[in-house]
């Protein structure tokens, strides 16, 4: 991994990037939730993610593997606030998939397009097409109409998982508005994302009495091959997932990384009702579940037909609204 800024996107790295983060961010959620319900310390678990992070990066320059550039404290501030919000959408998240079942934490995360839409109509962007509009509409109803029909509802869990949506459309919003992430590479801003988080999350498992119970615990599972392994995993994976994500965001756009997080969904929705459990099959559950993934393909069509018909020379969405801000 260099730490240079990523070369020019080829039609092959775009699709590369794109392929390899919906592969990475659907297994992410599984391997997540396989720890989760042996372990349910969620942000202990995301505090040792990002600390494997910033030592993989850090000794990967000592030994001249990566070539990542020195932190800068003024691009340090500049992303503080980015990996704030960005740290805290993955750390509800976790929080989240403690008591929802993957299903409705999917169909749950779905609702981020409307949330980025209903903040985009306040701060006085254009109206979205009516396609994008409906389709998010659609998406949301389906969420209604399963979680009335998930038996194992359990509201802390789903106000988690509100609150990880929340905080993901304001970070979208950030990085769109600020371009705080312009002219580094995807494994630079991985070490500040990760750098940079370390002293919010070692803030938040002290202030949610998570330490130092949660190492004590941590330390007693040490002696259990099974969990160390999947514990490994889950460092490795958030390693991978981060990359890839950046890196699609680079090589695409921020557009592209939302229509492959929605559509991994469709595949990890259904792995999610024969996979580590907690779904109970109700056809209220099922017929909401259908819509919601019916409506998430609807958004990213919409968007991608949208993308379409702006001519090349036209600048794109981003561009615009940071030229007029």
């Amino acid at each position: 991994m260099e730490g240079r800024v990523d070369p020019e996107p080829t039609p092959f790295l775009s699709l590369f990037a794109a392929v390899s983060y919906g592969i990475a961010s659907m297994a992410m959620v599984f391997i997540n939730k396989a720890v989760l319900m042996q372990y349910a310390y969620s942000m202990t678990l995301l505090t040792l993610q990002q600390l494997a992070t910033t030592l993989l990066i850090h000794f990967g320059k000592v030994m001249g593997y990566t070539k990542a550039k020195a932190v800068n404290m003024p691009t340090a501030k500049k992303l503080l606030p980015v990996s704030v919000f960005y740290n805290a959408n993955v750390a509800f998240a976790l929080a989240s998939l403690k008591g929802v079942n993957i299903p409705m934490y999917i169909a749950v995360k779905r609702l981020t397009p409307l949330a980025v839409l209903v903040f985009g109509f306040f701060r006085g962007k254009s109206r979205p097409s009516t396609q994008v509009s409906l389709s998010v509409i659609f998406t949301a109803i389906g969420v209604i109409i399963a979680a009335l029909g998930d038996f194992s509802f359990d509201l802390h869990g789903y106000t988690m998982a509100l609150t990880s949506v929340f905080f993901q459309t304001m970070y979208l919003v950030l990085v769109e508005k600020s371009g705080a992430e312009e002219g580094l590479s995807s494994v630079e801003i991985m070490f500040y994302n990760s750098l940079l988080s370390l002293p919010f999350l070692l803030f938040l498992i002290i202030a949610t009495g998570e330490f130092p119970h949660s190492l004590a615990v941590l330390s007693g599972k040490a002696y259990s091959f099974a969990f160390l392994v999947i514990l490994v995993i889950s460092l490795v994976m958030s390693i991978i997932l981060n990359y890839t994500m950046f890196l699609c965001t680079i090589v695409n756009s921020a557009l592209t990384t939302t229509i492959v997080g929605v559509l991994k969904g469709v595949g990890s929705t259904t792995l999610g009702f024969v996979l580590l459990g907690g779904v109970q099959v109700h056809a209220l559950n099922v017929t909401g579940l259908v819509i919601n993934t019916a409506g998430g393909v609807w958004y990213s069509y919409a968007k991608y037909q949208q993308k379409k018909k702006i001519p090349r020379k036209v600048l794109s969405e981003e561009e615009q609204l940071k030229n007029t801000n």
